[in-house]
């Protein structure tokens, strides 16, 4: 069956986002096709502000529309705490659970030889000079407890160690294999009350 030009290149698009198959994207812009005008140039517009009005904070690397972000701006947050993620959608899945005041740092992925992501491609070496300025007491390092998170873990541990700082992780509560991002607010919670030094 053909199908028309412009629907297949919506197709295409929209089949490059993560967990999106063939099948989805297909419904998803027919869905999009059969929307009021109103309703699509919407969805345009908050794409478009998306890529235009969002940043990354020059401090801890979270999303941001200014220079630094909310968490980084706040004189209520624990200076003496930097929480260490993979990605921005940790810290928005932690910040739901209400449990953790502290700062973050996101590091932008995890260690994974395999795929090509290195050291030199995360923001560890940016993490080091944060810590040696800050006067940071505590890392939590809170990367999903799957391979890649462990081995990135490991690698934080044995380069923090001989610093004068406290390294923990949150608590097992999480499922392996699971993404922070996924869990429940209840879940991650327990894990951040219940974390454990290294």
């Amino acid at each position: 069956m053909l199908i028309a030009e412009p629907l297949q290149k919506a197709i295409d698009e929209l089949s490059k986002l993560p967990s999106i198959g063939r099948k989805t994207a297909q419904r998803l812009a027919i869905h999009i096709l059969k929307n009021d005008q109103q309703n699509v140039d919407a969805l345009v517009r908050s794409l478009i502000d998306l890529k235009e009005k969002i940043r990354f904070c020059e401090e801890c690397f979270n999303i941001s529309e200014e220079e630094k972000c909310d968490v980084c701006k706040s004189a209520k947050r624990d200076r003496s705490i930097i929480c260490v993620v993979e990605d921005a959608s940790d810290v928005i899945a932690i910040e739901k659970t209400n449990e953790y005041n502290g700062l973050y740092h996101v590091l932008g992925g995890v260690l994974n030889p395999l795929a090509g992501i290195t050291v030199d491609l995360l923001k560890i070496k940016e993490l080091l000079t944060r810590l040696k300025n800050d006067g940071v007491k505590e890392i939590i390092l809170a990367m999903n407890p799957d391979s890649e998170g462990d081995t990135t873990s490991l690698y934080l541990t044995k380069i923090l160690k001989d610093l004068p700082i406290k390294v923990s992780r949150i608590a097992r509560g999480l499922p392996i294999g699971g993404d922070l991002e996924f869990a429940d607010s209840a879940t991650i919670g327990r894990a951040f009350i219940g974390r454990i030094s290294l």
